[in-house]
């Protein structure tokens, strides 16, 4: 039997943490990645390597991703968690900010996926996990920012699972809250 392969953004703490530790427990081997690398090595096993980067740098990703396929030759699961909530009234967050929580929340998933994707389609399988919101679905005052940024995982989400469902490749998205 093949072993499964994983990719977990944001495996530091919270549900990347518990995620990466669920899969491992049940047989998959664990590319655990999260930007402070010394938080994820308590977690390090024989089915869970740790690795640092930041979802914000592509050319990291990709060397990530050639990593898993050099050492590993496939890759069945990603998810894609790593993000944070920016909060604050819509008029009193700086447009900087504002482009920040983007970057990390929808463009961060968008370069994993993007680079994930192409083994994917080759190996005709796999599983993209985007980690939501509630708020993704609807907002509630002080959280409009980050509740635009998990909205558009939702909807860059449902876009990509109709242009890859023929090819085996699932995407799910799930929304905690």
């Amino acid at each position: 039997m093949v072993q499964k392969i994983a990719l977990v953004t944001g495996a530091s703490s919270g549900i990347g943490r518990a995620t990466t530790i669920l899969l491992a427990q049940n047989e998959f081997y664990v590319f655990a990645v999260a930007r402070r690398k010394h938080q994820l090595e308590e977690i390090r096993s024989e089915n869970i390597e740790t690795i640092q980067l930041d979802v914000m740098d592509e050319a990291a990703i990709h060397d990530v991703v050639e990593h898993i396929m050099a050492t590993k030759g496939r890759i069945d699961v990603l998810v894609n968690n790593a993000g944070y909530g920016q909060l604050g009234a819509i008029e009193c967050v700086s447009m900087e900010a504002a482009h920040h929580q983007f970057e990390v929340n929808v463009f961060g998933y968008a370069m994993c996926m993007q680079a994930v994707l192409p083994y994917m389609r080759a190996q005709r399988s796999g599983c993209i996990i985007n980690l939501s919101s509630i708020l993704g679905r609807f907002s509630l005052p002080g959280f409009g920012w980050y509740a635009a940024s998990k909205h558009a995982v939702e909807a860059l989400s449902e876009a990509l699972r109709g242009e890859v469902k023929a090819l085996g490749i699932d995407v799910v998205v799930i929304a905690p809250g």
